[in-house]
């Protein structure tokens, strides 16, 4: 039987069983969906789709033909609150199931979603929401998101909201999905339409939305079929806010495009004994999470968790210790493999099932892009060397699963395609088997625990103490999280640099930034590194503090 997958993607696969090339196509009406979910519907009802653990416990599973009439329920909903084609809706709900309910419908009214972290504050909701030109919020009344959203709304005509437990005045996402009619008619669209914003942040000014189109789901069948190990029938579960990329790479697209059903884990707090025996408990069989949740694993006592049903895990975000993946493989069986993409891309490199990469390697370069090493002049380099990861058009066309543009900004979307290739901004080295070693950012972007920090987003928030005179943020490295932010910081005269003022700069970010984004360590100088031109020189401070590592 033929799989729908199948009618959008083809491998071109070595008697070796090594996949060398994978092209793909895209109807110009494609929606992931109508095409996908709502096929399943009807050619698997009673299919499962989603199996939901609530943060109190409780277990509840979709099947695609219940997906596809609270979807169709929905987008109805939304509609009649005159949401509608080319409309962007942000979606502020955690690890929730409506999250997956109001994404399809979106999808459905050619509307679009534009996920968002919980932990974002209210001014970033407010600049994001305006930046965006957002008709409605939706939002989980849970940490005091729903407060945030109001305030960041105050004085606009965006719509609120609400999924779950009722806030105030808000309008209550699931009563109006419940009195909806389920008979919905197929708005058409274009696969060129904008689908969905991310932002994600640069090294100056505030986050960029990037823009995938309607074809970008189509990118991900590879991601879940060769690097998650997906197959029709499994439980896949990937450790993923919904507000992040991540999300769309293993929490939704490429799952539901080979079958499988997705397991959203919905927690507060991450304890590793309870999300092991959840693996354990819904036989999940393939697994995604950052480094940082297989180093508690491993902590624990894994003989006593019934790992059987799990078949392949895989790891992003921040760099895999090798001691790490080689005691979960000697617990489990089962081999840890590395991956690297983007929020303006897919899978871009990775080791694929059945191959273990050599310690420090994130893995091989994805057959479905034409990857290379790049020096500063445009020029590819050898073996051994380290150059920019970029990505080569296919005759002459943006590859599928790149991002279409970045939200008013053409000019840096010009910047990231200069020389005819696509620049990432990661830096590399690639040995003479295939196997790529990551270096870092060749700008001043932090990476730490798989999110993406912008210096200047939190050095624009410390200038706001009237004790900082001038500040510089950079990464520094870290035994748990890769890299932390660290905050060097010249003060006024007649300021002391104490704990108590350290505090008092953490907080100020926490609140007005986003929990991820604050400084684990701030140091007070005298004076901060500068180039020949004046400007501060955050590579110089860097420098200083290689061969440094924070314990936590």
């Amino acid at each position: 039987m033929a799989h729908i997958y199948e009618e959008y993607y083809r491998e071109t696969v070595a008697p070796d069983g090594t996949v060398t090339a994978v092209t793909t196509c895209c109807p110009d009406n494609f929606n992931f969906a109508y095409d996908v979910l709502d096929r399943y519907a009807v050619e698997r009802p009673d299919g499962i789709a989603l199996v939901h653990r609530s943060t109190m416990g409780q277990l509840r599973q979709f099947t695609f033909a219940e997906m596809k009439r609270l979807s169709d329920k929905a987008a109805n909903a939304l509609s009649a609150l005159g949401i509608g084609r080319g409309m962007p809706v942000f979606l502020l709900l955690k690890r929730r199931y409506e999250f997956w309910i109001a994404i399809l419908a979106i999808h459905k009214l050619g509307a679009i979603a534009v996920p968002t972290s919980h932990m974002v504050s209210a001014e970033d909701i407010a600049e994001r929401t305006h930046t965006a030109g957002a008709k409605a919020v939706i939002c989980v009344n849970s940490e005091g998101i729903c407060e945030k959203v109001e305030e960041a709304l105050r004085g606009t005509d965006i719509l609120p909201l609400v999924a779950g437990e009722p806030y105030g005045a808000f309008l209550r996402f699931n009563e109006l999905t419940e009195q909806a009619s389920d008979a919905f008619n197929r708005v058409e669209t274009r696969v060129t339409d904008a689908m969905l914003y991310y932002f994600t942040s640069g090294t100056n000014g505030a986050p960029k939305a990037v823009i995938h189109d309607f074809s970008y789901p189509i990118a991900h069948i590879f991601t879940a079929k060769r690097w998650h190990g997906v197959e029709e029938g499994g439980l896949h579960l990937a450790v993923a806010d919904t507000g992040w990329a991540k999300t769309a790479w293993g929490k939704l697209y490429g799952q539901w495009f080979l079958g499988g059903a997705i397991m959203v884990f919905d927690y507060d707090r991450f304890y590793a004994g309870e999300m092991l025996r959840l693996l354990s408990e819904q036989k999940v069989s393939t697994f995604c999470a950052p480094p940082t949740i297989y180093k508690y694993f491993v902590l624990e006592n894994l003989s006593q968790y019934d790992l059987s049903h799990l078949k392949h895990a895989a790891t992003a975000g921040e760099p895999m210790p090798y001691e790490v993946a080689k005691k979960f493989r000697e617990a489990t069986g089962v081999s840890v493999r590395d991956g690297f993409g983007q929020t303006e891309t897919v899978l871009l490199i990775y080791t694929p099932i059945g191959e273990t990469a050599p310690a420090g390697a994130l893995g091989k370069a994805s057959p479905q892009y034409t990857i290379e090493l790049r020096d500063e002049d445009g020029n590819p380099v050898p073996a051994g060397e380290e150059g920019e990861i970029t990505i080569a058009p296919v005759n002459g066309r943006r590859p599928t699963g790149i991002l279409s543009g970045y939200l008013g900004d053409p000019k840096l979307y010009e910047e990231v395609w200069r020389g005819g290739v696509y620049h990432t901004g990661d830096r590399a080295r690639r040995d003479a088997d295939g196997y790529y070693y990551y270096i870092g950012r060749t700008d001043d972007v932090i990476k730490s625990s798989g999110y993406r920090i912008g210096p200047s987003e939190v050095e624009d928030l410390l200038m706001r103490n009237p004790a900082v005179k001038e500040c510089a943020v950079t990464g520094f490295p870290s035994k748990t999280r890769g890299t932390v932010v660290k905050a060097s910081v010249v003060l006024k005269d007649g300021y002391t640099g104490d704990n108590a003022l350290k505090k008092d700069l953490q907080e100020l970010v926490k609140k007005y930034g986003a929990i991820y984004k604050y400084p684990r360590i701030v140091e007070f100088v005298e004076d901060l590194p500068r180039t020949a031109s004046g400007k501060i020189s955050r590579a110089k401070i860097r420098e200083r503090d290689a061969g440094k590592c924070a314990e936590f």
